[in-house]
């Protein structure tokens, strides 16, 4: 060895020493460090990938993101948008030359060309409200969309002519459905989404459909012909689920139905030959959980058939193979999110694992993907130690092109995390979890324990990677979070197994893990604690009505009284048909049995409540009912309100950072 060789070593030695001596744990504030991946869009040809790139500003709290490309091989990584701007969903035209996006300015959304051989930007349209659906004609000379179209209304109270020049109350505003305001969007307003049409080449776009009811996709099935998945039905309140897949003539307007079951059929997506329909559906039994099924029937709407009826897994983001002979899709299986595809016969093939990265606060499922002809394809690459970056491959394989966070973690210390496995002591129900020790953990030590619930019910956690939970970790304690019985991607069963009987013993499968950390030995049984949200909050709230052993609680955005929830919250008509058999004033016995206001007076942990002020998932009143009953009953409680929050906390920077401190405080006020 040369000593220039050997000097070389020693330097790079000191220099990886240095920095892993200058490693601190996670803060707070580096939530506005973080970035991710998500979208991309990888082109026909397969040879280029679009993506939006997406990052935070610490000096107005809010979101960005810009369009980048790159090629396949991760050569020639370059940004299409710069500056702080909201740019999303990159659309390749068919001949891979061209390329939508829409970027978010206030209320105004702007819908974009680039042309990469000239390098220009052309504004096609600017609408005051979104725009979603991006799709070219087979020629690329048209682009359809969606976008809300107001309905003006009649006002039916009639109010005396006010005098000249005098300032009056604003009207009462009218409300007549039974959907009438939704989590993030508000009260609603009258309207619904239409289908528009705009030339490649620029000029006003013009709406050709003007449908009552809710069109969920659309896609061009011809040139005078799409194909949309919509329920225009008119009795859509009480059956919001029951979905069909249409031909629509957008010159004549004509509407051919080709599915007529009772269940959602959506996401229609016509094979590149022009031959053959995929889409997704099932039939809809009012289960509290029920699983997309992949169909594929002849472009007539004939020779229906399931294909991947032997799968017991969730089935999402359909695209056809560039020979029209496959189906890729994404599903999460035990944690984690897959890529795979079936066959025009239902076999089935696993491709790659490790799709998402995309859940900023807590470990969900998530992630996309795209598809090119000739069967590449490029996702979102995100586990427990990075969100989401690029990764691309073809059958089976997996590079990852991005490091987005690289420079950030070479400087932190992330908690390790890891699988655990153990049996429910209901009924040996087989429960899989994971544990995150802090940094520089040393089992001869004894720590405190969080145990941290998904919401859903009907989603799961997973291998992926949560600023919450990590942030927790950084703080010393070890967290434990779970998938109970409910949670997605062990199949239809073990899903079902809390349907109309939610919470109940999903409360044995987190204290059994709970148990099963204990044994363990490095944890320290005077200091338990527990949190969790929305279904988190379900049964955080509930598990301190049954149990006292944890030191303290945060509840964050929980339901707290079925009764009040199903009358109050968004998605009404959901509620009370699938997770309920019957109405509230004909079975007020069992929504109170499952309402956690029923054992407050069990109550004896220190308790907080956490949710956001415009929360209609989950309402505040709720949180509200459970925090006034502790006080009356004198058990140590606080009440958080997040201003302006939606029942999605972590949008803004600011909030989750507001979440994470409060929980850490009402532990750490309680830590032994």
């Amino acid at each position: 060895m040369t000593k220039k060789i050997y000097l070389n070593l020693i330097i790079t030695s000191i220099f990886s020493i240095s920095i892993y001596a200058q490693k601190s744990n996670l803060e707070p504030l580096d939530i506005f460090k973080l970035q991710y991946v998500s979208n991309p869009q990888i082109s026909p040809d397969g040879n280029s990938i679009l993506y939006e790139r997406n990052f935070k500003d610490i000096m107005t709290d809010s979101n960005h993101s810009n369009i980048w490309i790159v090629n396949y091989d991760g050569s020639n990584s370059r940004p299409i948008t710069t500056g702080n701007s909201k740019c999303s969903q990159p659309t390749w035209s068919n001949d891979g030359k061209k390329f939508l996006f829409k970027s978010k300015i206030d209320k105004a959304t702007e819908l974009y060309l680039y042309d990469l051989k000239k390098k220009s930007l052309q504004i096609l349209t600017t609408v005051q409200s979104d725009i979603s659906n991006l799709r070219w004609s087979d020629d690329d000379k048209r682009i359809i969309f969606l976008s809300f179209v107001e309905e003006r209304e009649e006002k039916l109270i009639e109010l005396p002519e006010k005098p000249e020049g005098a300032k009056w109350s604003e009207p009462p505003i009218e409300i007549t459905d039974l959907e009438f305001r939704s989590d993030g969007g508000g009260y609603l307003k009258k309207g619904n989404r239409q289908i528009f049409l705009i030339s490649a080449d620029g000029g006003p776009p013009i709406k050709i459909s003007s449908f009552r009811g809710k069109i969920y996709s659309c896609e061009w099935f011809n040139k005078k012909e799409l194909i949309i998945s919509a329920n225009l039905k008119t009795n859509i309140d009480f059956e919001p689920r029951n979905s069909d897949i249409h031909i629509y003539n957008f010159s004549s307007k004509r509407l051919r139905k080709l599915t007529s079951r009772f269940g959602p059929d959506f996401s229609p997506k016509v094979s590149h030959d022009g031959e053959k329909i995929a889409f997704l559906g099932f039939d809809d039994k009012f289960l509290g959980y029920q699983q997309n099924e992949l169909y594929v029937m002849d472009r007539d709407g004939k020779n229906v058939k399931n294909i991947s009826k032997e799968f017991d897994r969730n089935v999402t983001s359909i695209f056809w193979s560039g020979d029209s002979k496959k189906i890729f899709f994404k599903y999460d299986d035990y944690g984690i999110t897959k890529l795979g595809y079936f066959n025009l016969s239902g076999k089935f093939k696993f491709l790659v694992s490790e799709v998402g990265g995309l859940s900023q606060g807590r470990p969900y499922s998530g992630g996309s993907f795209s598809i090119s002809r000739n069967e590449r394809y490029a996702l979102t690459f995100g586990n427990v130690y990075n969100p989401s970056d690029l990764g691309v491959g073809n059958n089976g394989s997996m590079r990852r092109l991005t490091n987005l966070n690289e420079n950030l973690f070479q400087l932190k210390k992330l908690g390790k995390v890891n699988e655990i496995k153990y049996k429910s002591s209901y009924d040996n129900l087989d429960i899989q979890g994971w544990i995150v020790t802090p940094p520089n953990f040393d089992p001869m030590k004894k720590y405190p324990l969080i145990l941290e619930i998904h919401g859903g019910p009907f989603s799961n956690y997973g291998f992926r990677f949560s600023t919450e939970i990590q942030l927790y970790a950084s703080k010393g304690y070890v967290v434990l979070y779970l998938n109970p019985r409910g949670s997605t991607s062990y199949g239809k069963k073990f899903a079902n197994e809390i349907h109309h009987n939610y919470p109940n013993h999903d409360y044995d499968d987190l204290i059994s893990g709970v148990d099963y950390i204990i044994d363990k030995g490095f944890i320290d049984e005077k200091n338990l604690f527990v949190t969790g949200g929305s279904g988190g909050g379900v049964l955080s709230s509930w598990i301190i009505g049954k149990t006292d052993i944890f030191s303290a609680a945060v509840v964050a955005k929980p339901v707290i009284n079925w009764y009040s929830f199903v009358l109050y919250a968004d998605n009404t008509s959901i509620y009370y048909k699938y997770w309920f058999k019957n109405f509230p004033w004909e079975d007020t016995e069992n929504y109170m049995k499952r309402s956690p206001i029923s054992y407050v007076g069990n109550v004896k942990t220190p308790t907080m409540l956490l949710t956001g002020e415009k929360d209609y998932r989950t309402p505040i009143s709720e949180s509200e009912q459970f925090y006034t009953a502790l006080k009356l009953n004198r058990i140590e409680t606080m009440l958080v309100r997040i201003p302006n929050s939606s029942h999605s906390i972590a949008s803004k920077p600011s909030n989750l950072i507001a979440k994470v401190n409060s929980v850490l405080y009402w532990f750490g006020k309680f830590r032994k």
